[in-house]
Parts: C-alpha cells; sequence; structure tokens
C-alpha cells in the first residue's frame, strides 16, 4: 500500500549534491587563490571569495527551503548558478588582466584535473605542482586559475542540470501550496 503524502516531505541533503559539493570546492580553491595573488584590499578579492561563497551557501540554503517552498529552491539555485558565473568572469578577467594564459575548454591540463575528480583543495594544489613540474613555462597563478574555471564548467553545469530538473518536478508536482490542497484531499477521502 502507498504511503500518504506528507504535507513537508523529506528536505535538505545538499551535502550529498554534486553541486554542492564542486561548488564547496571552487570555494575553498578561490579562498586560497585570492590570499596568495589577488590584493586583499581589493575589491576584488572580497568579490571573488564572496562570489565563491554564494555559490555554496545559496544550494545549502535552497535544498534546506525545499520542503515548504519549490519556488524558492529553483530561485536560490539559479542564484547559486549565477554567482559562481560571475566568478568565472571575474577568473578569466584575473588572467586576461595579468596577461597569462586562458586555457582552451578541450586543454589536456584541464582534462586531467577534472579526470582527477579532486576532493578538496589540497587534491588541486596536487594537480597544480604536477602541471607546472611538466610544463615550466605555465606559472601557478595561470595553472590555479584555468584549475578553478575548470571546476566551475563542471559546477555550472551541474547547476544548469538541477534547475532543470527542479523546473520540471515544479511544472509536474506544484509547491507547497498544491501539496497542501493534495494533503487536505486525500486525508478528508479517507
Amino acid at each position: 500500500m502507498n504511503e500518504p503524502e506528507k504535507l513537508i516531505p523529506r528536505h535538505g541533503g545538499y551535502r550529498k549534491l554534486k553541486s554542492f559539493q564542486i561548488a564547496q570546492l571552487v570555494y575553498d580553491v578561490t579562498v586560497r587563490f585570492c590570499e596568495r595573488y589577488v590584493d586583499k584590499r581589493s575589491r576584488t578579492h572580497d568579490q571573488m571569495v564572496q562570489a565563491a561563497r554564494s555559490g555554496v551557501q545559496n544550494i545549502a540554503e535552497g535544498s534546506q527551503a525545499s520542503g515548504t517552498s519549490k519556488k524558492t529552491e529553483l530561485k536560490l539555485t539559479n542564484v547559486a548558478r549565477a554567482s559562481l558565473e560571475e566568478l568565472r568572469l571575474d577568473y578569466e578577467d584575473y588572467l586576461r588582466q595579468t596577461g597569462l594564459e586562458l586555457w582552451g575548454q578541450g586543454d589536456a591540463r584541464r582534462t586531467e584535473l577534472i579526470a582527477r575528480r579532486p576532493a578538496s583543495a589540497d587534491d588541486v594544489a596536487v594537480w597544480a605542482r604536477d602541471v607546472h613540474g611538466e610544463q615550466e613555462r605555465s606559472t601557478y597563478p595561470e595553472i590555479a586559475a584555468n584549475g578553478a574555471l575548470a571546476l566551475l564548467v563542471v559546477g555550472c553545469s551541474l547547476l544548469d542540470r538541477q534547475i532543470s530538473a527542479l523546473e520540471k518536478s515544479f511544472v509536474a508536482e506544484g509547491g507547497f501550496t498544491e501539496r497542501l490542497y493534495r494533503v487536505r484531499y486525500d486525508r478528508r477521502k479517507a
């Protein structure tokens, strides 16, 4: 027999989302990057760290709010996506303004980082040392910025898919108000 629909379904669980995990990794990498390569007194330093933090925090907040508001979940997940896009532009600006190379999407070094599936900023640092050892012409700031960009592409792609799934779910099932009516109707029928 089917279990009756709950008024407030299970929600949260954001720590299991790959989008959250990648966004958190990007945040950790960005904090390190900014501490090493961006003047601490500059607005760019604060903006980059805050954009990275916003990506993480909005995924968590949206997931937690999903029990009573799919609309809020969708909105906050989209804010997280927008924050990561802002951060991506900051890294691209950094490379352009410092005269460093922006690696293309198909660059083997980017592909290698993604294939390693780094779980921590330390894992990304190991990759950066490996790349630097193989190609001493690339500086650490160039490697670190391009590594962050590779991770951002993954994070943004995951969030695009997550937003698409949330949209479909909202259209098919509605939000809290629709669930409230269904639960009340089903309980009156029983």
